[in-house]
């Protein structure tokens, strides 16, 4: 079976496809600068990279190109879009009326245009990449996975605001998380090398990227986690605040003379790293800044690290009994003092790293860096979050031809 997964930004398209005979990625690429001038394709297959000038007006637009370069006689990958088996595609919320995958249809679509505004930055963008392969491709089963739905096993005390009750009720505010296919595809790969079933572990999962959250995972399913309502809560993330006290937002607002949503806007694209170091969101290009000496952007790492020392002691008391402590995304993997520095001084609780094999870790590999006396186990695991929704469009479609 070749299943095609597509991930939609505002301005963006993902793409991978996969041969899930031995899930290996046949093609893959990025569609970058959508409905911009400059649009360009980056595609990869078994050769090297292509990056290719292409006016891409929308996604309809992008999903079409992809398809011919797929199909290209010179350097496609498959001869026909008939032989793309299905489409997985990537929502980033699911709100209170998805708590699994889906096969889309008409009821799917007009539900999620009723949630639509709990994402308004991704969920615009997550419905234009369907659209656009349902009008190329119209009868090629179409399944959504939900960034939310991993979370959906929180508990009520986890995920609800101290609100009034009967706002809940009518407007659904709560905490929902995110990066759930993230956490959900690395707990599967720790369960694994702890020789366990998934519904046998507690661990701590830690996503670290330009958008970052930890979550608490007890018997396999998440308890708590660090986003919220949408992913501005929690951590401070590449341009995003992360937690901070409510009020701000009407000080802000009246300081420097804009709306509630203006406010929001900018804590969710102006703030964070960015903000606090006046450098980048880019990490390589703090780190940089840090070397040179930038005290703004030594403080900026040095919050991040904080807040992520806090949440793991925060989920460890909230699990009892933690087995390992998972770190991926795109800085977890690859910053090795942000994960030595969120982890130090914890030997009372039972962590230990090895500092010597943390720091020479091998790029893209699943590495424990723990050391043998090290209570609990810490690992670092790259995520595959276009092989787990590969994964669930493949389960989904074919239950659905058993049926």
């Amino acid at each position: 079976m070749k299943i095609l997964v597509v991930n939609a930004g505002s301005s963006s398209l993902k793409f991978q496809l996969f041969d899930m005979e031995n899930e290996s990625v046949i093609a893959k690429g990025n569609c970058e600068k959508i409905g911009l001038p400059g649009s360009f394709i980056g595609y990869k297959t078994t050769g090297d990279k292509k990056e290719v000038m292409v006016d891409m007006p929308d996604h309809k637009v992008a999903i079409a190109k992809v398809f011919e370069m797929l199909t290209d006689k010179k350097d496609g990958v498959i001869n026909s879009v008939d032989e793309i088996d299905a489409v997985g595609h990537r929502f980033v919320q699911g709100g209170w009326l998805f708590n699994e995958s889906v096969l889309m249809n008409e009821d799917v679509v007009k539900k999620l245009d009723q949630i639509a505004e709990l994402s308004p930055l991704h969920a615009h963008a997550n419905m234009a990449g369907y659209k656009g392969c349902v009008a190329l491709m119209p009868n090629t089963p179409q399944v959504t996975v939900f960034d939310t739905s991993f979370h959906a096993t929180m508990p009520a005390k986890a995920y609800m605001y101290g609100i009034k009750y009967e706002d809940y009720e009518q407007y659904h505010v709560r905490k929902y998380g995110f990066h759930g296919t993230s956490h959900r595809y690395v707990m599967g790969e720790c369960a694994k090398l702890l020789g366990k079933k998934p519904e046998d572990i507690n661990i701590i999962t830690v996503h670290l990227g330009n958008g970052s959250s930890i979550t608490a995972i007890k018997n396999g399913k998440s308890v708590d986690t660090t986003m919220g309502l949408t992913p501005l809560e929690g951590l401070i993330m590449g341009t995003r605040s992360g937690d901070l006290d409510p009020t701000v937002v009407s000080y802000l607002g009246n300081k420097k003379n804009m709306t509630a949503e203006q406010v929001v806007n900018y804590l969710n694209k102006q703030c964070g790293i960015m903000g606090v170091s006046g450098v980048s969101s880019d990490m390589r290009e703090l780190n940089s800044a840090i070397e040179a000496g930038n005290e703004r952007a030594r403080l900026a790492l040095d919050m991040l690290i904080y807040r992520v020392k806090k949440f793991i002691g925060s989920y460890m008391a909230v699990l009892g009994r933690v087995d390992a402590i998972v770190f991926t995304g795109g800085i977890g993997e690859n910053q090795e003092d942000l994960r030595e520095e969120s982890l130090k001084d914890m030997e009372m609780y039972g962590i230990e790293i090895d500092v010597d094999k943390n720091n020479h870790l091998p790029r893209g590999t699943t590495e424990e860096i723990s050391t043998k006396n090290s209570k609990i186990r810490v690992f670092r695991i790259p995520t595959n979050e276009e092989l787990l929704i590969a994964r669930d469009t493949q389960e989904l479609v074919m239950k659905s031809k058993k049926q």
